[in-house]
């Protein structure tokens, strides 16, 4: 719990610091009016995009110093990261684009949308909404995408994507795998205290690295970032049926939902898996057993 209690100041912390640079800016967004003009984006008709999860992850946990510089308003004290199943252009990306929907029936707005802390290369399929989804007793039950929110390339437009929400006692688990492309490497980088795009990169010897992305933030519990332990833990599945295991794991250190599993052979891989009871969220619900294929 300490770590957990470290991690939620630096978080408050940065966030302040963020807010006094331009950057922080281009992290957050509360417009609740959708500006996305579609016909800017003629090319956006391809029907493969989707929301792979909304997972509802704190209920009365945002510190009100992070809901003030982060959303510029206090108040919003739930946070429910959701994945989409590319990555989005962040430019086209308002609180206004989404509707959670409560077990009540009724429907609420998003006080505010970050991609933070999941901002290093490759990561921004994961936006972290922030406002008040309900409570543990009336807990959101759907997330619909009703402005125009496209993908980074431009070919794909979410509206009208919708998501059954994943409930606030469940645990995490993955929702995407990928190969890493080698224009994102960052290898020997080192992470920052940051949570906002500071995580390591592999080590030198890596062939292959595998992205791996969960409904939300894993820790060990008790908030500890992970070890040897959850990187042994990995079985990564090969193409020809044999398996194996990290020899490191990448993006460490900046609390997001991504690890970079660092392989020291480039034979293609077909899924990974994980076991159960290893990892929690940020609220300290342990993972199910969870197993997920590369994309292709």
């Amino acid at each position: 719990m300490v770590e957990k209690i470290k991690r939620l100041i630096v978080f408050v912390i940065s966030s302040t610091t963020l807010s006094a640079c331009s950057g922080i800016q281009n992290l957050s967004n509360n417009d609740q009016v959708d500006t996305t003009d579609p016909a800017v984006y003629k090319n956006a008709s391809d029907s493969s995009g989707a929301i792979l999860s909304a997972f509802y992850g704190l209920d009365d946990s945002i510190p009100w110093l992070a809901s003030l510089r982060i959303c510029g308003e206090l108040g919003h004290s739930d946070g429910m990261p959701i994945v989409f199943s590319e990555e989005v252009d962040f430019d086209t990306v308002e609180a206004g684009d989404f509707l959670v929907t409560l077990s009540d029936g009724e429907t609420t707005g998003v006080g505010c949308v970050t991609p933070a802390p999941a901002t290093d290369l490759g990561e921004f399929r994961t936006i972290l909404m922030i406002g008040n989804f309900g409570s543990i007793d009336n807990q959101p039950t759907m997330v619909t995408i009703k402005g125009n929110l496209l993908s980074l390339d431009h070919k794909s437009n979410f509206k009208n994507e919708a998501v059954m929400v994943t409930p606030l006692e469940d645990g995490p688990f993955l929702v995407h795998a990928e190969l890493v492309d080698t224009a994102q490497w960052q290898i020997g980088k080192k992470n920052t205290l940051l949570p906002f795009g500071g995580g390591d990169g592999c080590p030198l010897g890596t062939q292959q690295i595998i992205r791996v992305v969960w409904a939300g933030g894993v820790t060990k519990p008790g908030g500890s970032e992970i070890d040897d332990q959850e990187r042994t833990a990995y079985r990564v599945i090969l193409e020809d049926g044999s398996d194996i295991t990290p020899f490191a794991i990448g993006d460490l250190g900046d609390g997001d939902n991504n690890h970079q599993l660092c392989l020291n052979t480039d034979s293609p891989v077909q899924r990974v898996e994980f076991p159960e009871g290893l990892m929690t969220d940020p609220r300290e619900d342990v993972n199910p057993a969870t197993a997920i294929s590369l994309k292709i």
